[in-house]
């Protein structure tokens, strides 16, 4: 335990525990996040995560072994963290409404992969993404890549939830966008109660999404069966 101020910060970290806490939707990153290129995060990563292996006693000389702190520091850099490069946003590109559409579009069963930011442990699961046009609709497989795209970082599920609706309505120019999101979180299955059978549900709704009716109708279309269900 720390002494002075880094002790109390400390000691309120420990208290908190697994509860999932976040000042914002914005994912907290440093002023100095991208002053490294990606292969020189990759090259630092690789020699911490060497020296983690080695202090759990791991035989880097072991053939199984040697490349794992370069994979797992590209893996960390060109995937599963890849996210957090705003170069790595997919484009949104949008289109005018010729066809008058005036429904709700949902795009269900998107799938998550992302990372618990707590413990470094995956979540999995689906996102249920809608919108209501007013004059622009976007490409369908925009809003996965959406999802995508911001599911590749550290993350708390609630904020995840919050930057796809976000990202949408700034995109789409309307604030008729809904997000729903049920994952298993590993730092829950695997670890500490290892309850294998709950799952996390998460919900963003803006603009006509927060009428009861709306929001009903949305559950309604999720709970459809589709071909490959």
């Amino acid at each position: 335990m720390f002494e002075g101020k880094n002790g109390k910060i400390n000691e309120m970290i420990e208290e908190i525990g697994d509860n999932h806490i976040s000042n914002s939707a914005q994912t907290p990153l440093r002023d100095d996040a991208f002053s490294l290129s990606d292969e020189e995060k990759v090259k630092s990563i690789q020699k911490y995560f060497a020296k983690i292996l080695h202090t759990l006693g791991m035989d880097l000389n072991d053939d199984s072994l040697k490349g794992t702190p370069s994979r797992v520091a590209k893996m960390f850099v060109k995937e599963i963290f890849g996210g957090l490069h705003p170069d790595n946003k997919p484009k949104l590109s949008t289109f005018d409404n010729n066809y008058n559409y005036g429904e709700m579009l949902v795009e269900k069963n998107i799938t998550v992969y992302s990372t618990c930011e707590h413990h470094l442990l995956p979540i999995v699961g689906r996102a249920h993404v809608a919108y209501i046009s007013k004059g622009k609709v976007i490409g369908l497989s925009k809003m996965n890549r959406l999802v995508d795209y911001f599911s590749k970082r550290p993350q708390v599920q609630e904020r995840l939830t919050m930057q796809i609706v976000q990202a949408l309505q700034e995109a789409l120019g309307t604030d008729d966008v809904a997000c729903i999101i049920d994952a298993k979180h590993l730092c829950v299955n695997s670890r500490g109660i290892r309850d294998i059978s709950s799952s996390t549900v998460t919900s963003e709704f803006g603009g006509k999404f927060k009428e009861t009716a709306v929001r009903k109708e949305l559950l309604d279309y999720i709970k459809l069966k589709t071909l490959f269900e």
